[in-house]
């Protein structure tokens, strides 16, 4: 009887001490014109990844210019680190983007832009999904 209730014991120990990989998203409206706040978002997108946990975000808004490779080799957030060095993180980890296809198409982001990468062109009803699907959501 002694043994069943150690065991009990262990078995509950070792399951409490797994931790659920959340599903995060992260909408991001701000881009270039707003480096630190840019950054950030992608900061905590991989640290997230880091933790074990799967990232999503949704550029919107003057956000989807950081898809473009010359911001993503020269951004720098003050205190938040380099984007390239973010987004390879993310990219690394499994992370996906979308962006926004009217904010994109309004911006002059292009197929082109996408090409290589963990990214796709998504509609609001997207966004509107994949917020119901995903455990978090962070807006920057």
């Amino acid at each position: 009887m002694a043994l069943i209730a150690t065991l009990c014991v262990l078995g509950f120990a070792a399951a409490s001490s797994v931790q659920t990989k959340a599903r995060i998203l992260i909408h991001v409206t701000h881009g270039p014109e707003q480096p630190t706040r840019a950054a950030l978002a992608f900061l905590v997108a991989r640290t997230a990844i880091d933790e074990g946990h799967a990232v999503t975000l949704f550029l919107a808004g003057d956000a989807v210019q950081l898809i473009r490779d010359p911001v993503l080799d020269n951004l720098v957030g003050l205190g938040t680190g380099k984007l390239r060095e973010l987004y390879d993180g993310i990219v690394k980890g499994g992370g996906r983007f979308y962006l926004s296809g009217m904010s994109s198409s309004a911006r002059g982001v292009s197929a082109a832009d996408l090409k290589g990468k963990p990214a796709e062109f998504a509609q609001p009803a997207v966004l509107v999904r994949l917020s119901l699907e995903h455990d978090r959501l962070f807006t920057y």
